[in-house]
Order: C-alpha cells, then sequence, then structure tokens
C-alpha cells in the first residue's frame, strides 16, 4: 500500500530525523574521534602539525607572540620551500612529567636526563613559551633566519628548540646554553 499525499511529508521528516539520530548517535559513540589520535588535550601533538593547526592545544596554547613569530617564520620559509612542522609546543605538566619520567628511563639518571628535559616547574613548554621544530631542514633554517622573527635557539644540545626573543630581531639572538642544566631557569 502506498502513502497518501498528505502522509509522505510526515514520512519524510521521520526518515531524516532517524537518519539524523543515527549519525548523532555515532559520533557520540565512534572510537576514531580526533581526541584519539592523541592525547591533543596535554599538548602532544601528531606528527606534521602545522604552526596553524590551532585545534591542537599544543599549538593553541602557546604564548601568542610566540605563536605569531612562529607563523611570521613559517610564511618566510615556504619562499625557500622549507616547510615548518611543530613537533612539540605547550604541554601540560602531567605530560612534561611524563616525558621528563621516560628520559630517565632511556639515560638511566635524572641528572642526565636533564640535559634533554625540564621539569614540569621549569620548562617553557609549560608556559607556552617554547616550541620544538622539524623536521631537520626546517629546525636548520629556523636556526639561520629565526632571529629575524625573534626567535632564537636556547641549547646548542636542541637544535630543533626556540624561544621568542624579541630583542633579536635588532640585536640578534643571545648566547646558547649548551643543554639545559646550563640554564638558570632551571636551577
Amino acid at each position: 500500500m502506498a502513502p497518501s499525499p498528505t502522509s509522505r511529508p510526515v514520512l519524510l521528516l521521520l526518515i531524516v530525523f532517524v537518519l539524523l539520530g543515527a549519525v548523532g548517535y555515532r559520533s557520540l559513540t565512534s572510537t576514531s574521534s580526533a581526541a584519539d589520535s592523541g592525547p591533543v588535550g596535554d599538548g602532544e601533538l601528531p606528527d606534521g602539525t602545522s604552526v596553524y593547526d590551532d585545534e591542537h592545544s599544543g599549538i593553541a596554547e602557546l604564548d601568542p607572540d610566540l605563536l605569531r613569530a612562529l607563523r611570521r617564520a613559517a610564511r618566510a620559509a615556504v619562499d625557500d620551500d622549507v616547510d615548518l612542522v611543530v613537533n612539540s609546543g605547550w604541554r601540560s605538566r602531567a605530560y612534561q612529567q611524563r616525558l621528563l619520567d621516560e628520559a630517565v628511563a632511556t639515560y638511566g639518571s635524572r641528572a642526565e636526563a636533564a640535559r634533554w628535559v625540564s621539569t614540569p616547574d621549569n620548562s617553557p613548554h609549560v608556559s607556552g613559551d617554547a616550541v620544538d621544530v622539524g623536521p631537520a631542514r626546517a629546525a636548520a633554517w629556523l636556526g639561520t633566519y629565526g632571529d629575524r622573527y625573534g626567535l632564537c635557539r636556547t641549547y646548542d644540545n636542541e637544535p630543533w628548540h626556540f624561544e621568542l626573543r624579541p630583542a633579536a630581531v635588532d640585536e640578534g639572538c643571545p648566547r646558547r646554553y649548551p643543554d639545559p642544566t646550563y640554564d638558570p631557569r632551571n636551577r
């Protein structure tokens, strides 16, 4: 039996509501949400994260002046066929602690780990004041031209780690520390 002409709009609305309900339910119960691609809320970034990926807390929580400088540098780098990728930016205290714990396990002591990873109390990543860039070609480009944007390498042993130093635009970048253990902020 075919639906009557007056019941067709009701039937069509019913079908639309059923489909919308199914889509809504599936999105609420989906196991492939953005949050599942990594714990983006703690600052961890997926591979290949752009300086423009504001949906990730590791980018969105960076100091606004640092982020603006980084984006200016990224636009300039494109002219040299270099794509700046953010490997790490802002980090939660818990994520920073996890990185430190992993470094202690890798390097065998807290003292040796400190050459690579700061505590949550001292890390400029936790305050949103540091960014690690890649790939190596991009880090090298930023190491060469970063002072034009106020972006400076902080540590000799970390060619990927940059912090905002606005005076560098006029004065050049300050002298780097051999590693984080020499940085007075870590004492």
